[in-house]
Parts: C-alpha cells; structure tokens; sequence
C-alpha cells in the first residue's frame, strides 16, 4: 500500500508539482493541503489524518512552524521539524545556535535601535549589509556603501516597520556577489551550486533569478553541511553559504528551500531525492 505525505504550502509551485509528479515511482502519494484553510487545533487533528507524514513547505515562516508544532503534538512525522523551522525563520537564533556549536558565520551585530545602528557603523568597516532578522527571499535587505548615505536607510526601518520587522542584523558585506546554495535531504548533500547577482542587483539569491552553475562536492562544505543537520536535525534544507577568504561561512538556512535552479544548474533529481528521504522516514 503507498504511503501517503501531505504537503502543507500555501500554493503549488514547481518544486512540489515534481514531488507529486515522482512520488509513485517510490511508493508513495503526495497531497496537496492548503495551510490556509487547516484549522488545526481539534484533539484528533482531523485535517491530517491518514497521512503518514507531513512535508511542511509553507512560504510563511509562522504558518509553517505553527503548522508543524500541531501536527508533531498528534505524533505524525514531520519534515521539518517545528524547532528547526523556529530556528531557521529568525536570522539571530540561527547565527546563535550554529556560532555557540563552532560551526562558521559572518560577524554581526544585532540592531534594535538607532544607537544600536550607529555603534554598528562605528565597529564595523564599511560597506556592509542589514537585513531583517525575520525575512527572506532576500527582501528588504540593503547594501550600505558609504556612512553618508546609511542613516537616511534606517529611516525606513524605524519609520516603516511595526516592533518585529525594526529588529536587523549588520553584517560586513563578504560575498563579492555570490553565494552556494546546498540542497540536503536528510543528512545528503544532494545538490550545490554557485549564484552570482545579475545586472544591477547586488543580491546573489535563487528567487531572484540570478545566473548559477553547478558546484564539486567540496569537503569543507560537506563538513559544514553535516555541523548544520547536528543543531537543526535531518531534514529538508537549503544551506546557503558564502565563500570567503577564510572559508566558508553559514549565511542562512531555509526551511522550504526550492530546487529549480539548482536542479537546472547541477542535474540532479532533487525530487527524487527528497521523496526517497520520505519514504525512508515513513518506513
């Protein structure tokens, strides 16, 4: 009999459309369910039963972590787990746990007020990079070149952005225009590629449909890769790192990573892969 996932996302895109598409060659039936019309929360989580697991691709961080907390509460497996989306949606919890484990990340310091940007811009060189601590996507983050121009860039942060959204990071600005996304499934490395801002844009993002090719499996990153599925456990991951002069360093880790750009770039068949990691954890 096959075993039967539930997708938890908002829409289908690609990414899950091919996971759909390659699941019965593995046994398995993968559904779509809608996290915007769960309502969760009645003792016998009636929404999710009959499925032997849940994949939660949510594009909405607290929409998937919620999602994820219920449904582990009714003991159904769950990928990912709802500790590690909570650690992947807040930039400063991510930095902390994988900083306090030894593995590599850029400095930075946490900015929640106006002093706490200008102490930033005094111990940091510039040019450097702020970003929200919730966010993704690689929105709403902005490149400071010069001193002059930076504090005119906070006025929107402290103008514009309710409690959460004022909370940033800055960083030193370290990727040259690129940075290496490595798709894991479980604890495989499946997928890495390198992605270069295109044009204009600063930003070297998959959204953003930036240029990319494939990548060798380097064991520097392997070792990386295998410190980060120690904090966060196995799972479903999009590893995104910088190459720096003095290695690599960790810059965010997505918890709904999509993989059609680094399919496109590497060849590799990142949905079989993810759906044999499915078939596995359901048994």
């Amino acid at each position: 009999m096959d075993r039967t996932i539930a997708i938890i996302a908002d829409r289908i895109g690609w990414e899950e459309r091919r996971l759909i598409d390659v699941a019965p060659g593995l046994g398995l039936r993968i559904d779509w369910v809608n996290d915007e019309s769960l309502c969760l929360g009645h003792p016998e989580q009636a929404p999710l039963n009959g499925y032997d697991a849940v994949l939660v691709r949510s594009r909405s961080y607290t929409r998937g972590g919620l999602v994820a907390t219920l449904a582990e509460a009714a003991r159904i497996p769950t990928l990912n787990s709802a500790s590690a989306i909570r650690v992947c949606e807040n930039k400063l919890s991510l930095r902390a746990v994988l900083r306090s484990a030894g593995v590599p990340v850029p400095d930075f310091r946490l900015v929640l007020s106006r002093k706490d940007f200008d102490k930033a811009l005094a111990e940091l060189s510039m040019p450097v990079v702020l970003k929200p601590v919730f966010g993704g996507m690689g929105k709403r983050v902005a490149l400071l070149r010069t001193a002059d121009t930076a504090p005119s860039v906070y006025d929107y942060v402290e103008d514009l952005g309710h409690g959460f959204e004022q909370a940033c990071l800055i960083e030193p600005y370290l990727s040259g225009g690129s940075s290496i996304r490595c798709f894991v499934a479980g604890r495989e490395l499946v997928a890495a590629a390198e992605f270069e801002s295109a044009g204009t844009d600063w930003r070297s993002n998959a959204a953003l449909g930036n240029r990319h090719r494939a990548m060798e499996h380097d064991p520097e990153v392997l070792k990386i890769v295998d410190s980060v599925v120690d904090e966060l456990g196995e799972g479903i991951y999009g590893i995104d790192l910088f190459n720096t002069p003095d290695g690599y360093l960790v810059n965010e880790v997505n918890h709904a990573p999509a993989f059609k750009a680094v399919a496109s770039a590497t060849g590799a068949d990142v949905a079989t892969a993810v759906a044999r990691y499915l078939r596995e954890v359901v048994g």
